[in-house]
């Protein structure tokens, strides 16, 4: 396939392959998301034989339980999965790109929060307690707290820089977090309603709601791709792309608008699962390099994936019990950002 070795400034190691392996990667990527989507319709609280997965899929029975249980409670939840995991890996790589900063993710821009405040509110204040409606206020409070990061981010020294978008983000993420935990605090009935969802969870998710939510995350997923290249060249400075001819401000605004459609949809639809934006983007990158149009793509297969396993894992863990999803995303990569911050430490 190609592979060499290299060594990287900092010392460690980088795979670097060839056109024709990265292109090879990325099949045998699909192949692996397809096998665990599979898996994942054969695991839960009861084990259905892969025969009979098969069956309900293709040559369904309304008369046979199992191939009801798999048309509609785990292909609806498969397939949000699937869908959020590629959307809050590729947003995090975005993020990272963009800011420059190796921790993050789109919780750092205040989105995960903003989109918790909206679901929230629409709860205490209008008394909504449908996924669907749910989704329209978390994409409102995403959207909502991405543009005034990028309007205090702007209003700084400098203009939209990396660390100005990176303090304004964790100032918002803070101020907006505490209303969430003062209207939960202050009103038991929207904890109730919404504890489960603020986990971070894809049961009980529909066809007709990710009908609702696809849209706005393949089109972020599209808008992400189209600036792979644009996303690299900023990687290497803002100097540097403007000498480059790149209108970076325009870059910025579009790259941001991607993280609002990828995170927001998938925090309406989903909940805040944490961690796939951070971990996701840093596993690709040992793989394939820096070059944004090959890390993109493979975050958002290696997110599929990651979040495909991380729910079969929370309903087999303490089987029939189930945990929400975010929980084991959290256990899963909460070890690897302690090593990061670590490792950022030691240089």
């Amino acid at each position: 396939m190609g592979v060499v070795t290299t060594s990287t400034a900092s010392g460690g190691l980088r795979l670097v392959r060839s056109r024709g392996g990265l292109v090879a990667g990325l099949v045998l990527g699909l192949a692996l998301l397809l096998a665990i989507l599979l898996a994942s319709l054969a695991f839960g609280a009861a084990e259905i034989p892969l025969p009979e997965v098969w069956a309900a899929l293709f040559a369904f029975d309304a008369g046979a339980t199992n191939h009801l249980i798999v048309r509609t409670l785990r292909v609806p939840r498969a397939l949000v999965a699937a869908l959020v995991g590629a959307s809050l890996a590729v947003a995090g790589a975005l993020v990272q790109g963009l800011t420059r900063n190796p921790l993050g993710d789109p919780g750092i821009l205040g989105i995960n929060a903003g989109a918790a405040l909206g679901v929230v509110v629409a709860v205490f204040l209008f008394q909504i307690h449908t996924l669907s409606l749910f989704a329209l206020f978390a994409f409102a409070g995403a959207a909502l707290t991405a543009t005034a990061v990028y309007g205090l981010g702007a209003w700084g020294r400098g203009g939209p820089t990396p660390l100005n978008l990176t303090i304004a983000g964790a100032a918002l993420t803070a101020l907006l977090s505490s209303f969430t935990t003062a209207i939960l605090i202050l009103n038991q009935r929207t904890l109730e309603e919404v504890r489960f969802w603020l986990a971070g969870s894809v049961a009980g998710r529909d066809l007709a709601l990710l009908a609702q939510v696809a849209p706005y995350l393949l089109a972020g997923l599209m808008l992400a791709f189209g600036l792979g290249r644009q996303i690299t060249t900023i990687t290497l400075g803002d100097d540097v792309a403007r000498g480059l001819g790149q209108n970076t401000a325009w870059v910025k605004a579009l790259a941001a608008l991607a993280v609002v459609l990828l995170a927001g949809g998938s925090v309406a639809v989903a909940g805040p699962i944490g961690f796939i934006g951070l971990v996701i983007p840093h596993m690709v990158r040992f793989w394939v390099g820096v070059d944004y149009r090959w890390v993109l793509p493979y975050a958002a297969l290696a997110g599929a994936i990651f979040l495909l396993i991380s729910d079969v894992a929370a309903r087999l863990l303490l089987r029939p019990t189930e945990l929400p999803v975010g929980v084991m995303t959290a256990l899963l990569g909460g070890p690897f950002f302690i090593y990061l911050v670590r490792w950022r430490v030691r240089r």
